[in-house]
């Protein structure tokens, strides 16, 4: 049985994706596989590339045969150097890690908010500082007239 390590498309029209497929070679490109060894992923920028790398070496110790592009693949990322002992390639381009999008909105959150309260804040202070006991005590209805009676008059002696 002649053993294949080959692409198997995947994804959408215009946006292919890949798996990197152990197969035998009589089988159809999208056919049933043996193992599947990794992925490929052409138009992300750069191109995501991963293998199981010991897998790989397994299979081509024992023979399977790299298809053109999986050969080219498996040079970007070494296997090939180190199943030939070849010296290795320069590491491959990653993508920069993505921001937390929850740790930026709430970031932004802060900002905005301290944008609006810092006016405010200043005010709020203002109120706590000034002590209790120095305004006047409001009078309540029932105490309005006892203060009247003490002092001697009445609304209707005014006059």
């Amino acid at each position: 049985m002649a053993v294949k390590i080959r692409l198997l498309r995947m994804g959408k029209i215009r946006n292919p994706q890949y798996r990197i497929v152990i197969a035998d070679s009589r089988t159809k490109r999208d056919g049933r596989a043996i193992e599947f060894v990794g992925i490929y992923q052409p138009k992300e920028d750069p191109s995501v590339i991963e293998v199981k790398s010991d897998r790989v070496q397994y299979w081509l110790s024992v023979g399977a045969q790299p298809s053109e592009a999986v050969q080219r693949l498996l040079e970007l990322t070494g296997d090939w150097q180190q199943f030939k002992g070849l010296p290795a390639p320069p590491p491959l381009k990653v993508a920069a890690e993505r921001a937390d999008r929850k740790a930026a909105y709430e970031a932004e959150a802060k900002a905005a908010a301290g944008i609006a309260d810092t006016p405010t804040k200043p005010a709020k202070k203002a109120k706590a500082e000034t002590p209790k006991a120095e305004t006047p005590k409001a009078e309540t209805p029932a105490e309005a007239p006892k203060a009247e009676e003490q002092s001697g008059t009445t609304s209707g002696e005014q006059g």
